[in-house]
């Protein structure tokens, strides 16, 4: 049997990539530009850290429905079935969008409180409520823009959420600079908030984008019908165990912030970039896992599991080749990296202390992240949450809570991470290998 080409994979991989990279860049830009505010600038890169990480808890956390959708639509499409399942995409993301919206309404009004968590207090804690408060609004259209992706990946299309991501990053960059630093005589500054204004205005577009090209270029439409489609129950149910594996994902990182928050204003700035920085390797790296995802839940429907297997093989290959590349060019430009996000001595001296070790451990990434896309192409949702589990509360927090024991500070938090992605990594590998190689 044929296995999958290089050409084939990259056909759908680039795309993704361009996709996948959407997002951080919207942190990114936020965190660079943020950080080069003249007024108080460590305070407002602590705050977007803090602000950012808990929104990305709950894209993440609400956007695990996405891969549910791209995985039974391309075992249908696999099967030559999707006639069955036309019902079901509009169910599903009616009912993220009123998640959505409940928890926005019920996060606003508690912000405060939950930010307190984070250990944030004074001008961190008013800049990160203030920014979380605009920014949360976009909350139901990325939602919304994630959903409709699901979709594309399902059909084995990535080029549609590649065009409505550039058209997000473009409009987030130029209304990010004209918004916080203002067009003289035309628009005041606005400071973090203009940054949260920007982002909000890009994720409306591009639900608006999403929603014609869905109408348009898909066989579903978004009219919600009844009685509920069959496959709802077990998407559902595929939704909630990836629920719970991002739920377990984000404690990993309310640990990392909490921790690096009480070791002061530079403390938490200088792993806000770090963390960015880490986040976009890994949406990068994503573009390959999302061909897993996408494709591994096809050749499923079609029984082809020799194919699947050489298919893991190559993207492991490929993406530790462009972890290594991405690795090489940080290594390179180490410290003009760190003047894109800030120009203040004691957090640059703070990030570039522990930069490194984001740096060394994308190798690691690269398997954890593309067995991450083939288990959720599979449907393996249980398989998921479950080393999810392990590797938060075996791997991440213990290491974590020993290395702040020795007041290895921003240097405890990287080696947890480090354990917390070589448990991942290994633990599918292991599965993978004695469940599906014998098929």
């Amino acid at each position: 049997m044929q296995k999958i080409t290089f050409k084939q994979i990259n056909k759908l991989a680039i795309p993704a990539i361009i996709a996948g990279i959407a997002e951080p860049l919207l942190s990114i830009t936020d965190t660079a530009i943020v950080g080069n505010i003249p007024i108080n600038s460590t305070e407002a890169l602590a705050a977007v850290g803090i602000a950012g990480s808990f929104l990305s808890a709950l894209f993440w956390i609400l956007a695990q429905t996405r891969s549910a959708i791209s995985a039974i639509i391309a075992q249908y499409l696999g099967a030559n079935k999707l006639n069955e399942i036309k019902t079901l995409p509009a169910q599903i993301i009616t009912i993220n969008v009123l998640l959505s919206l409940l928890i926005y309404f019920v996060t606003v009004f508690t912000i405060t409180a939950i930010f307190k968590l984070y250990n944030a207090d004074g001008l961190v804690l008013e800049y990160a409520t203030s920014y979380y408060k605009i920014r949360a609004i976009g909350l139901p259209f990325t939602l919304f823009v994630f959903s409709v992706f699901g979709v594309f990946r399902g059909l084995q299309n990535t080029y549609y959420p590649m065009i409505i991501s550039i058209v997000g990053v473009v409009l987030n960059i130029i209304l990010d600079y004209i918004l916080v630093f203002g067009i003289k005589d035309v628009i005041k500054p606005m400071h973090i908030e203009g940054a949260a204004i920007a982002s909000v205005i890009a994720q409306i577009i591009m639900a608006i984008i999403a929603l014609i090209l869905m109408l348009k270029k898909t066989p579903f439409s978004l009219k919600v019908s009844f009685p509920f489609n069959k496959e709802i129950k077990r998407l559902l149910s595929l939704s909630f165990n990836l629920f719970v594996r991002a739920f377990a994902l984000n404690i990993a990182l309310y640990f990392a912030n909490a921790y690096a928050t009480k070791y002061g204003n530079n403390y938490i700035a200088a792993q806000t970039i770090a963390f960015q920085i880490w986040l976009f390797f890994a949406f990068f790296m994503d573009g390959f896992s999302s061909v897993g995802n996408i494709v591994s839940g096809k050749l499923l429907g079609e029984k082809s599991y020799r194919k699947m297997y050489l298919l893991s093989k190559d993207l492991i290959k490929y993406t530790i080749i462009v972890s290594l590349i991405l690795s090489g060019i940080c290594f390179l430009f180490y410290k003009p990296i760190g003047n894109i996000f800030t120009n203040e001595t004691e957090v640059l001296d703070l990030f570039y202390s522990i930069f490194w070790l984001v740096i060394l451990m994308q190798p690691i990434n690269a398997i954890a992240f593309i067995y991450d896309g083939i288990f959720k192409g599979l449907a393996e949702a249980v398989t998921l949450r479950n080393v999810l589990i392990l590797a938060t509360f075996v791997g991440f927090i213990p290491t974590l809570l020993i290395g702040d024991y020795f007041n290895l500070k921003l240097y405890a938090i990287w080696i947890a991470f480090t354990i917390w992605m070589l448990i991942r990594a290994f633990s599918l590998f292991i599965i993978f290998k004695k469940k599906y190689l014998k098929l």
